[in-house]
């Protein structure tokens, strides 16, 4: 088993690793990304510029750590030369992209601090969040993000420029209002950057060599249920505790491929951010999820993070196409996937890591199953693995519990998912599975955090990685960071007898019955998506209620195809929704959960929904998190319906 890291005397912040890491191996690569190029970068061997993967995949290239470094310096001293001093604020409205980093290394290493801003934020949330936070720049993906600044640009007196990753034409100052923020491109810029640095060769390293680790480094606003979103206080040392917590673990190396789709205004893809820095990997950068696919494809990573419904959807495909097959071909997938399983379960014993036979002499694995587990490994499991590109050595899954069925499958199939838990409080990473592979948990607490169990089920920790506060808000502040450094996460949890987190619920959402019955929706929800492939998002309801019942979305690319293998005529999704035999599907695999539930957890009623969750109706953030609040109140109508009979009977 790994020695604990040690996190003490750890660089004061993230702008010394990555510069620590320039001068270490300037000529590896750092950063892979699609085409077109930036200027001066160098292509890898798997992917050189110019060439394609088979099926017209896009061209990808890279930059080296030098490169790398060379255009951070310009971009810091472009914000310099546009006023920004250490501590100011510095947005970013963009999605996942190589830009997007360079611009956060940009803000870090000129002293500032970064507010992260999602591209699908609307307009008048975009304005609040720089507003309150006191953006004096802005950097603005495309010309639609450069229109919610323009459209409130009274609301933004502090908001002196704005720097756009792609060409955006109309932006003279008559064109965006005449008095709003001076607009320049990423390329003038580093122009700009690179004429203060010849004039002052080391104002970045002198920058850097002045930041505190309690300076304010990032500020991400949290996507509430109600109300306005408050500004999380991410100070230089919560990146860095981060950061060399991921060295010092040893998981990761510089052989490493990690691919990054998540969303960087999150902090999960900050702290990835961290880990890449410091460990020295090359990471390959596109957020277009669609892409994700083909992305695997072509690039074939080592490693990957992604939130739970990820490896929902790509489960739920796999066992779609066993089903296309029919036949021999369904019944192998379907006695793989239990075989998957039940050799993930037998190797979760302390000391042994997934996919472990012996330990110490001691058979882990009975001998039948690891010779059935040899023979899934020929016919599936390495199909399974070349989903992923064929070389990942493990995912790491969080934002959610990870249903435990789909864990152990994967597992079993020779990807670990490793779980983790934290919160953008705790600049993401609190606890985390290492070696000793375990689902349905989120880990040890990393080196340096503590963690406790209230009397009344929450869970508190307290550390390094811990926020400073919520921006401008000192009375909501106090309700979860009490004077001895504890923070309140608000979610319910147990540590067990061997120190591994469990988490059960969130307060808020835990539902007391009519009858005085607590139910956790989380772990219902959790044991349906593992049931049923055809599942996309389950809401629980129930609280005050007589019994519970759910609302259930469907995977529309798995369910079309289970309706064409049936000859159901029905086209539309909605319509297949609403049909008798989906019904039917569906309540088979309700009543196979059910069985293993208390009388007063079972799910009496469901309504399968004509459409999945979204952005668009506020019912998912960014990262896929489900709003319970807005779902109910978009289906308010279908919820009542369920519980109707019973008011009336």
């Amino acid at each position: 088993m790994n020695q604990p890291p040690s996190i003490d005397n750890r660089p004061v912040s993230l702008a010394h690793f990555f510069l620590s890491r320039v001068r270490a191996s300037p000529d590896a690569e750092a950063y892979r990304f699609p085409a077109p190029a930036a200027p001066g970068g160098t292509a890898p061997e798997e992917a050189a510029p110019g060439d394609s993967a088979p099926g017209g995949e896009e061209r990808w290239h890279s930059l080296t750590w030098a490169h790398t470094g060379e255009r951070t310096a310009a971009i810091a001293a472009g914000l310099m030369s546009l006023g920004i001093r250490p501590q100011d604020r510095v947005g970013i409205a963009a999605g996942t992209r190589v830009e997007w980093i360079l611009a956060d290394l940009g803000v870090m290493c000129a002293g500032a601090a970064t507010t992260t801003v999602y591209p699908t934020t609307d307009a008048e949330e975009t304005a609040y969040i720089l507003a309150d936070s006191g953006s004096r720049v802005l950097f603005a993906e495309d010309a639609g993000q450069l229109a919610k600044v323009v459209r409130h640009r009274a609301e933004l007196p502090e908001l002196t420029a704005v720097v756009t990753f792609e060409p955006v034409a109309g932006t003279t100052a008559e064109e965006t209002g005449g008095d709003g923020p001076e607009v320049l491109s990423l390329e003038e810029l580093e122009r700009r950057g690179a004429d203060l640095l010849r004039k002052r060769p080391d104002a970045v390293e002198e920058t850097v060599a002045k930041i505190d680790r309690e300076d304010l480094a990032t500020l991400i606003y949290t996507s509430g249920t109600t109300g306005r979103p408050k500004g999380v206080r991410l100070a230089h040392d919560c990146w860095s505790f981060q950061a060399q917590t991921a060295l010092g673990l040893g998981l990761l190396s510089q052989e490493d491929l990690e691919f990054a789709w998540l969303p960087m205004a999150h902090a999960f893809g900050k702290n990835l951010l961290c880990a890449q820095i410091a460990v020295g990997y090359p990471l390959a950068v596109d957020g277009r999820l669609e892409q994700l696919p083909a992305n695997l494809r072509l690039l074939r990573p080592t490693v990957m993070a992604a939130v739970p419904r990820v490896f929902e959807k790509i489960y739920n495909s796999l066992a779609a196409e066993a089903r296309r097959m029919g036949g021999t071909k369904e019944r192998i997938f379907v006695w793989a996937a239990r075989v998957a399983r039940e050799y993930a379960r037998a190797a979760q014993i302390k000391g042994a890591a997934c996919g472990e036979g012996m330990e110490s002499g001691k058979t882990l694995v009975p001998f039948w199953l690891s010779v059935q587990h040899v023979i899934a490994d020929r016919l599936v499991y390495a199909g399974v693995r070349e989903v992923f590109g064929g070389r990942i050595r493990g995912c790491t899954s969080g934002s959610a519990p990870l249903a435990p069925d789909i864990g152990l499958f994967f597992c079993g199939a020779g990807i670990p998912i490793l779980e983790g838990y934290g919160l953008t409080e705790s600049s993401c990473g609190a606890s985390m599975s290492l070696l000793e592979y375990r689902t349905g948990v989120a880990g040890r607490p990393l080196p340096g955090v503590e963690v406790r169990i209230a009397d009344n089920g929450e869970i508190l920790m307290r550390g390094p990685n811990i926020m400073r506060g919520y921006h401008h808000l000192p009375e909501k502040t106090a309700e979860v960071l009490d004077p001895d450094g504890w923070f309140h996460t608000g979610d319910l949890g147990e540590l067990t007898e061997d120190g591994y987190l469990r988490i059960t619920g969130r307060i808020k959402e835990l539902i007391k019955t009519s009858g005085g019955k607590y139910v956790a929706p989380l772990e219902i929800e959790s044991r349906l998506k593992g049931a049923c492939p055809f599942v996309s998002n389950v809401v629980v309801v129930g609280d005050h209620r007589h019994y519970c019942t759910a609302l259930i979305t469907l995977d529309e690319p798995t369910l079309m195809a289970w309706a064409r293998e049936r000859g159901l005529t029905d086209p539309s999704y909605a319509g297949l929704c609403g049909s008798e035999e989906v019904r039917a599907l569906v309540a088979g695999y309700v009543d196979e959960v059910n069985t293993g539930l208390q009388r007063w957890q079972t799910i009496k009623k469901f309504t399968v929904l004509p459409r999945d969750f979204d952005q668009a109706h506020g019912e998912v953030t960014p990262s896929m998190k489900v709003r319970r609040p807005q779902v109910q109140r978009s289906f308010a109508a279908e919820i009542d319906a369920m519980y109707e009979e019973a008011r009336t009977s």
